[in-house]
């Protein structure tokens, strides 16, 4: 594989799409800055000398497909992916390149593997939406989980986070979501995933992460792009998602501040703790991962992705999540800079209802 082949990123002057350039260019791929705001591109270009720039817009297909001449993969880091993946994905299946995205909303997800699986099988294209962390690393750490087993009877995924001070495409994101829903809350039970009517706040528990954060408050029925990304191909008729409360209320509050860097990489001091549980019968197996910032970890995430694709390291090709096109356990060990990774497995009676 070449050092320096060239990766599209549409959205690169977003807050995650900067971090996806940056880890581009340090594992040493030449990163093509995307996106429709002239002035943004051109400013971001004259702060990285040597980096191309096109403009490009999900309204015109035609820019799409000049901005994707001759790169060899692209990541989609624009949100809100309702409106973006689609476009995108288009054009990557016309190029022939393969496309990834961090997307965490859960109906753009459910769009990509519906309207496209058929279409990017038949072309011989890896398209791997939802490779960040939610939905992409949630999804490694099941897979991982799962070992050798080839059905589970629940899988739960609890996010720690010490905080979330939410980018402003998170925000807008949000907002699409919710009016795609209607005021119903969204649920993976039965093998099956379930819109719903709900009255009164989630639920809540106490979930007893692991050092160094400890027992937290989480909110049930806090449904991550993981329900979408273990079903496409792991048999769990149950999967549930949770969420540290503090990290809800901060996402909820409209005046919690964006993101601010607290280091030279350009991470905040947000931390996390992502604690899976797979259960089959009286056995449950967990891995645990930690680290910091969950925008500056889907960068690595979604590069090694691209990296791997570009390599031939996958397992299959079409629509795919994380755990199904790659190792998911070597994918972990890879990230090790990025994310500490333990796992252990219990014999034990189970402890969710």
């Amino acid at each position: 594989m070449s050092t320096k082949q060239t990766v599209a990123v549409f959205g690169a002057y977003g807050h995650t799409g900067r971090f996806v350039v940056a880890e581009l260019h340090a594992r040493g791929f030449a990163p093509v800055l995307l996106g429709r705001d002239a002035g943004r591109l051109q400013a971001m270009a004259q702060a990285h000398p040597g980096l191309a720039h096109r403009v490009a817009s999900v309204d015109d297909p035609a820019s799409l497909d000049r901005a994707l001449r001759g790169v060899a993969a692209v990541v989609n880091c624009a949100g809100p992916f309702a409106s973006t993946a689609g476009p995108v994905i288009e054009a990557a299946l016309r190029a022939g390149i393969p496309y990834v995205d961090v997307a965490a909303e859960i109906e753009a997800n459910v769009d990509t593997f519906t309207h496209f699986a058929d279409r990017a099988k038949a072309a011989g294209v890896a398209v791997v939406p939802a490779m960040a962390f939610f939905g992409g690393l949630g999804d490694l750490l099941v897979t991982t989980a799962m070992g050798d087993w080839t059905t589970a009877d629940e899988a739960h995924v609890a996010y720690g986070l010490n905080s979330w001070h939410p980018t402003a495409g998170t925000r807008v994101s949000g907002t699409v979501s919710r009016e795609r829903r209607d005021g119903r809350r969204v649920r993976y039970t039965g093998g099956r995933l379930e819109y719903y009517a709900a009255e009164g706040d989630l639920p809540t528990l106490d979930w007893d992460f692991p050092a160094p954060m400890g027992p937290r408050p989480v909110f049930g029925e806090f449904t991550m792009a993981d329900v979408v990304t273990v079903p496409s191909h792991l048999s769990i008729p149950e999967v549930r998602t949770y969420m540290a409360t503090i990290a809800a209320q901060d996402l909820a509050a409209a005046d919690t501040p964006a993101p601010a860097a607290v280091d030279e990489l350009g991470r905040s001091a947000q931390t996390f703790t992502v604690d899976v549980v797979v259960r089959s019968g009286d056995t449950q197996r967990r891995v645990v991962a930690v680290g910091q910032d969950i925008y500056a970890v889907s960068a690595p995430l979604a590069v090694e992705a691209v990296r791997r694709i570009l390599g031939g390291q996958t397992r299959t090709s079409g629509v795919a999540s994380a755990g199904e096109i790659f190792d998911a356990p070597d994918f972990l060990d890879a990230l090790s800079a990025h994310l500490s990774v333990t796992a252990r497995q219990e014999s034990r009676a189970p402890q969710f209802a």
